[in-house]
């Protein structure tokens, strides 16, 4: 019979008939346990560590497949500064080494699409009406789609300055949207006789209180502004209805700001199709400020049911491979937007190197080639 003892004693077998023990089998069961567990944990283990691995090291790496990005998703670079670079003899080359144009070294990287900004009177003729159809050209012929904005200045225009062109000083306000109608329209037609026409059209850049101040000045006439906004939709769709309008702010994730001027804006009946954002995050707040981001434009989404463009993004160039996570999770998100409603990324003069105009947030190195940031848009 067996005989269960307290725990932590051995279970022995014993004759009944003259109480010999016949085999001490719990010993031996122990033993073969010391040797036996331990070594199916460790092929265990062995075989969970090779599982998905990648590398030979100690250290288990989880590849994700890639995002499948929508096939209409722009994937776009602000070029306005390319041909004042090239008159300065500023080269550009691929990730091979070999000299190639700017657009195509873009294009091989996965731009598929080109914002121009436009100014209408500069000093020094840069981002002109004539440069911007020179530039246009090319990317068309390059197939590439194409964004037109509108600084309504004569130089720039952002959310710290929004100076009228030195032509439209001293106009009254009426005279100030005819303006804003006739470059519009001017420029826009002047593209459509070269066989361009754009597929986005800004009207006004980073317009965070208005633009053409002080009269379009937003946090003071709101109306204003929206009237403004209008003049420029009207010259557009006058030109070609299937162009979208963009409204244009910065600090995409601001929701605060973004709420405050787009409620404002259809409360005086502005008319608008794509709200467009900047977003420049540090390497080290990236991820909070794309999370925040993307809140942003789901509530744009659902709050005025328009479609979203992330319409200028940068960092350091010195951070290359943090700018290509930042960049590969920014697209994703656009992406990812409520509807399909994220309408593309585009990278704001990524072709600066060597601190040109003393702006370092470009993606391409000292010798003239591109990063490895610019990898995140060959998906």
């Amino acid at each position: 019979m067996m005989k269960k003892e307290k725990p932590g004693q051995r279970y022995l077998m014993f004759d009944v008939s003259n109480g010999l023990l016949i085999q001490p089998l719990y010993h031996i069961y122990m033993m073969f346990k010391k040797i036996l567990i331990p070594c199916a944990l460790v092929l265990l283990v062995s075989m969970a560590c090779k599982k998905g691995s990648t590398s030979t090291d100690s250290t288990t790496t989880v590849t994700n497949p890639p995002v499948v990005l929508s096939a209409t998703f722009a994937k776009g670079a602000d070029i306005g500064w390319l041909t004042q670079m090239e008159s300065s003899g500023y080269q550009f080359f691929n990730s091979a080494g070999t000299k190639q144009d700017c657009l195509q070294i873009l294009k091989d990287k996965g731009i598929n699409s080109i914002r121009l900004r436009v100014w209408v009177n500069p000093a020094d003729g840069w981002c002109n009406t004539a440069d911007v159809v020179a530039k246009a050209i090319r990317a068309k012929n390059m197939g590439m789609r194409i964004m037109i904005d509108f600084h309504y200045s004569d130089s720039w225009a952002d959310p710290g300055k929004q100076t009228k062109p030195a032509a439209w000083v001293g106009q009254t306000f009426s005279a100030l949207l005819t303006s804003v109608y006739n470059h519009t329209f001017t420029v826009l037609t002047t593209l459509k006789s070269n066989g361009i026409t754009p597929e986005w059209v800004q009207v006004g850049n980073e317009t965070n209180d208005g633009m053409l101040w002080e009269d379009g000045r937003a946090s003071k006439n709101m109306q204003n502004f929206a009237n403004l906004i209008n003049s420029g939709y009207n010259a557009v769709k006058a030109v070609n209805p299937s162009i979208k309008v963009i409204v244009h702010i910065s600090n995409g994730y601001d929701n605060t700001l973004f709420r405050w001027m787009f409620d404002g804006l259809k409360a005086n009946g502005a008319n608008w199709d794509v709200i467009g954002m900047s977003l420049y995050p540090t390497t080290t707040n990236w991820a909070t400020l794309n999370s925040q981001c993307l809140a942003n434009m789901n509530d744009m989404v659902s709050r005025y049911g328009k479609e979203v463009m992330i319409s200028e993004v940068g960092m350091d160039v010195i951070a290359a491979s943090t700018c290509k996570a930042f960049l590969t999770d920014i697209i994703s998100k656009t992406n990812s937007v409520t509807g399909g409603k994220g309408l593309g990324v585009f990278y704001w003069e990524p072709e600066c190197y060597n601190n040109w105009q003393g702006y370092s947030l470009g993606a391409f190195d000292s010798t003239g080639k591109p990063t490895v940031a610019m990898d995140a848009f060959m998906n």
